[in-house]
């Protein structure tokens, strides 16, 4: 069989677990090439956490085993998303005296200052998952990006800290090693999307990435190359469906069909006697409702979405002043009337995010709901020489190391 290492991307999503397996044709190669994809349906997750353990099993081992047959190559690790409310992120600061008699900073050194910036107080029932170096300071010297091979006394890093409640964290580790799968990493699923649809060029710019998806709406915001805040709304597509059952006195099946088929969050460009016979889609609703008041239900739950990521931006001072926009990802984000609804609400410059620049199963990703698991899947790919291990005892902390491949991998 092939001898090139195997990546591989396993999205546990509220409402579907996706699985992508890749692989690098040769050593040269930045993007895998996609040999596998499996999609699976999920009951047993609400808004990221898991609620039935052997139901979320069983969709991981059905995902996994599809993407296994595709591929002809058997999934053993895997990066890993996170999304729920439980995820908490803050910025902080940590530093250290160079260890060098000579003064030049290695890469213990940047290990070391990364466990000194995660030495905040936390809730006994989190713990950290990432943290991510912004930028560096050398004695007087502030904005360095890679430190390694300058001289100085005293090294400071610059950090976004994210932690994840202890209770999901464990829940999620045993469904997946109940399958055969080891860990690689835990990603939040904001960063993930964003390794998948951003460039270089808008993480400089100033960009905020909002993925929708069916339990949470995962946001992250990029300037000058690095994170500058994440977040997690607890809100999301399956609120939408609700949203119709409940409005249009409709079951949750034909609220999710009419949503996809008729769906729009632009009320005042559709007529108002244009109309949807629910006995033609389905076989237990068979009133006649309006698609104008459809789209009416879609738009003031989506309001409410961008709503809240608007607080998220006037949080941190860049409500309306990010260059590069907002990139919309998640399996949420095909409503049309979706992108413009955001330009009015967020007063930025909206475009779809798309996976970029990925090789084989092209047709198969080329999808916004699959930014989540191709994310994961470069995440694996560009962090593959660098271990993590995770202490969910009380007090444990994060291990660290290969922290200056994976900067250098973050920010490009």
């Amino acid at each position: 069989m092939k001898s090139e290492p195997v990546y591989v991307g396993l999205d546990i999503g509220s409402s579907k677990v996706r699985t992508v397996i890749g692989v690098a044709a040769n050593e040269e190669q930045k993007m895998p090439n996609v040999i596998g994809v499996g999609v699976s349906q999920v009951n047993g997750m609400r808004r990221g956490q898991i609620v039935d353990v052997e139901e979320v099993i069983n969709s991981i081992t059905a995902s996994i085993e599809e993407a296994e047959r595709m591929a002809g190559e058997p999934v053993d690790h895997a990066s890993i998303n996170l999304s729920s409310k439980g995820l908490l992120a803050l910025n902080t600061k940590g530093f250290i005296s160079v260890g060098r008699q000579d003064g030049e900073i290695t890469e213990d050194d940047l290990a070391r200052v990364l466990e000194a910036a995660q030495a905040v107080s936390i809730p006994p029932n989190q713990k950290v998952i990432q943290v991510i170096p912004k930028s560096y300071t050398v004695d007087d010297q502030t904005g360095i990006l890679d430190p390694v091979g300058m001289t100085g006394i005293r090294l400071e890093v610059e950090a976004h800290v994210i932690t994840s409640s202890l209770p999901n964290l464990k829940n999620i580790t045993k469904c997946v090693h109940q399958t055969g799968v080891d860990i690689d990493d835990f990603v939040p699923n904001s960063l993930a999307a964003a390794e998948a649809v951003l460039s270089k060029k808008q993480k400089e710019l100033g960009v905020v990435v909002i993925d929708l998806g069916a339990g949470c709406t995962d946001v992250a915001v990029f300037e000058e190359g690095s994170v500058l805040h994440t977040a997690v709304i607890p809100v999301g597509a399956a609120h939408i469906t609700n949203d119709i059952a409940i409005g249009l006195r409709t079951s949750i099946d034909t609220a999710e069909k009419i949503k996809i088929e008729y769906g729009s969050c632009l009320p005042s460009e559709i007529r108002g006697n244009d109309n949807i016979d629910l006995s033609s889609i389905s076989n237990i609703d068979s009133q006649v409702v309006s698609r104008k008041m459809l789209a009416e239900i879609i738009e003031a739950r989506l309001q409410e979405i961008f709503a809240l990521v608007e607080d998220e931006l006037h949080k941190i001072d860049r409500s309306g002043s990010l260059p590069a926009g907002a990139v919309l990802t998640g399996a949420g984000v095909k409503t049309p009337g979706l992108v413009d609804l955001a330009k009015n609400l967020l007063s930025l410059p909206v475009q779809i995010g798309f996976p970029l620049e990925m090789g084989g199963l092209v047709d198969r990703i080329d999808d916004p709901a699959y930014a989540t698991s191709i994310g994961l899947l470069l995440w694996s790919a560009k962090n593959s020489d660098k271990q993590k291990s995770y202490d969910f005892s009380a007090g444990g902390a994060k291990v660290f190391s290969g922290v200056k491949s994976w900067l250098k991998s973050f920010v490009s």
